[in-house]
């Protein structure tokens, strides 16, 4: 950090550049997480850190749509994210609204529904509840906590309670 600060302006704005370049090469990155990185490594002011991100945007290194169909993907395929919790975390980075609509278009529905409904049979199995109420209600609470639209939950637990 002291390294940055003894540098000049321009010598301070490439070291950053070529970091965060660096960073984003290896994986996906919105503007607030490379804001927050260029704030850890000592950035100087707000004009340093719009020069760097503005270069990173123009060289392709970061895209917000390309983050959010990322981050959607990989919360839905790996942490078993509905629609609602991975808009809510994507919001919480500042993200536009037309980036996340378009991120969340990368979870495909059938894949979206066929998750819901086992997750739904593997909580269903895992429960311990005193009436078929109770039980509902637990799997209904879980599922809503994973970040699932309430009208397909409440859908998917009736279709597989209805007798």
């Amino acid at each position: 950090m002291s390294k940055l600060r003894k540098m000049g302006e321009k010598d301070e704005q490439d070291e950053l550049l070529h970091r965060a370049q660096k960073v984003c090469s290896g994986r996906e990155y919105c503007i607030s997480d490379i804001v927050s990185l260029l704030d850890r490594w000592g950035a100087r002011d707000e004009k340093t850190r719009s020069a760097v991100i503005n270069k990173l945007i123009e060289d392709k290194f970061i895209d917000e749509v390309r983050y959010c169909r990322a981050f959607a993907r990989d919360h839905f395929t790996y942490s078993q994210w509905g629609r609602v919790k991975i808009t809510q975390a994507l919001k919480s980075k500042n993200i536009p609204a037309e980036a996340i609509a378009s991120g969340l278009e990368a979870i495909d529905d059938e894949e979206y529904h066929a998750l819901l409904e086992k997750i739904i049979t593997d909580q269903q199995k895992r429960i311990k509840a005193k009436n078929r109420y109770d039980l509902k209600g637990k799997i209904l609470r879980h599922a809503l906590g994973k970040g699932f639209e309430s009208h397909l939950v409440y859908d998917a637990i009736n279709s597989l309670f209805k007798d």
